[in-house]
């Protein structure tokens, strides 16, 4: 509380200021630590977790040393823990801490997950990136950045920072078939990288010399199938939205000069995601956990699980749904409820992360949303919404259980964190069904 009073009555030069010494602090006490490591930066709205992570797995195979930070975990070599922070980049004196450590441990390669608030906070700042990576951009954090136009020029201030430095060649990977593409390829970089499913073809080659394309997709209950250069790809990550993140790593990894054969390895070693279109229950229904808490995510999820479900004409899809976020992008709760009467049967709206603001009016916000008020069930206490789903769902059925994936911990009113974890509360609530 006396935070947020703070925040309140403190002018925001100040506040900015305030964070652009601390960023300076931090890299003056550990030295400057980047500048002895290739460093990664990954934005973009969704999917910058999984394209870290599968990043940092084609390193990997390729022979380097890796750290890296994401929303899921932090790695130092062989070194892997949870992200119990609830925040996807760590303040500024910890994250320089983090790249000396690398340094220590012999890390060659820094793969950064680096979000829109971060870099308000300057927590980007004194790093010096060798490589920006953008994956798709849609409105998210609207009301904390006062525009999407701000929203987007926050997240180029990540490829601005490719000029400023001079050591290395710079790179800049973009997703062509994102409509904001143009403006991330206006950054300077030495070599300019775009990936595609083949719907940029009237990008100018001029500006991205080097284009990386999808060919010959399949997406299969299994997993997704696609070639590169003539070499196929056959994972088993679930969704057409993760061919997408495949070729950012995959773009990036070319960049350095890695083998698509060496691609091919690592990326076919992948399981899944933790959180991310997670099936935590295979038969006789199928549960799934995913981070989505966007429109557009929480649409790709739904397709996702749509496609799969269409083996099974008789079949239903469950989501259970709450808004991630207390007191911030009340705009999309509506678009959530619409989105999940779209594509659901039966919509269990719960609690989620409500932080100071009252549950139950974030509940009907995204109630409103949602024309066909017989499809929704409206249950508070999330645990119980989960075993809810379980008690509705048949054989063949769908349950998708979206906004957390597999964070830690669940944010309430007086800065409270309850311990948590969706997967968790699956597995509880079918040994208390005996399913």
């Amino acid at each position: 509380m006396i935070k947020n009073l703070v925040k309140k009555f403190t002018p925001s030069f100040l506040i900015d200021w305030y964070h652009f010494c601390l960023a300076f602090l931090g890299a003056v006490i550990y030295e400057f630590p980047s500048n002895k490591l290739k460093i990664i930066g990954v934005t973009g709205t969704n999917g910058k977790s999984t394209v870290v992570s599968l990043t940092a797995k084609i390193l990997e195979e390729a022979g380097f040393k890796v750290a890296f930070i994401s929303s899921i975990k932090f790695k130092i070599g062989e070194k892997e823990w949870f992200n119990n922070l609830k925040m996807t980049m760590p303040g500024r004196l910890k994250i320089q801490r983090f790249l000396k450590q690398a340094i220590n441990q012999g890390c060659q390669y820094v793969v950064l997950e680096v979000t829109s608030e971060g870099i308000k906070q300057h927590r980007h700042k004194f790093i010096n990136f060798d490589a920006a990576v953008f994956t798709n951009l849609t409105p998210e954090h609207i009301e904390s950045h006062g525009s999407f136009e701000k929203y987007k020029k926050t997240k180029g201030r990540l490829f601005q920072s490719l000029k400023n430095s001079k050591k290395n060649q710079k790179f800049s990977i973009i997703n062509l078939d994102d409509e904001n593409s143009e403006y991330f390829l206006s950054f300077y970089a030495d070599q300019k990288i775009g990936y595609t499913l083949g719907k940029s073809k009237t990008h100018n080659l001029k500006k991205i010399p080097s284009l990386i394309e999808a060919n010959n997709i399949e997406t299969l209950p299994e997993g997704i199938r696609f070639s590169v250069r003539g070499v196929s790809f056959d994972l088993k990550l679930l969704g057409r939205f993760n061919v997408y993140n495949s070729l950012a790593a995959i773009s990036f990894a070319l960049s350095q000069g890695i083998d698509l054969e060496i691609c091919k390895r690592a990326l076919e070693k992948f399981q899944e995601i933790p959180g991310r279109m997670e099936e935590v229950v295979k038969i006789p229904f199928k549960v799934f956990v995913d981070y989505a808490h966007t429109p557009d995510a929480l649409q790709k999820a739904y397709q996702t699980v749509l496609d799969l479900k269409s083996r099974f004409s008789d079949s239903k899809i469950i989501c259970v749904l709450g808004s991630c976020g207390g007191g911030r992008d009340k705009w999309k709760r509506p678009e959530l409820g619409k989105t999940a009467e779209q594509f659901c049967d039966q919509i269990i709206l719960t609690n989620e992360d409500p932080y100071e603001e009252n549950p139950d009016l974030i509940i009907n916000q995204i109630e409103s949303g949602i024309k066909n008020k017989n499809k929704i069930l409206k249950i508070s206490d999330r645990k119980e919404a989960i075993k809810k789903a379980l008690t509705l769902v048949k054989p063949k059925d769908t349950i998708i259980i979206t906004g957390k994936g597999c964070e830690p911990w669940m944010c309430v009113a007086g800065g409270k964190k309850i311990p948590w974890d969706d997967r968790k509360i699956v597995q509880e609530g079918l040994k208390e069904l005996s399913l």
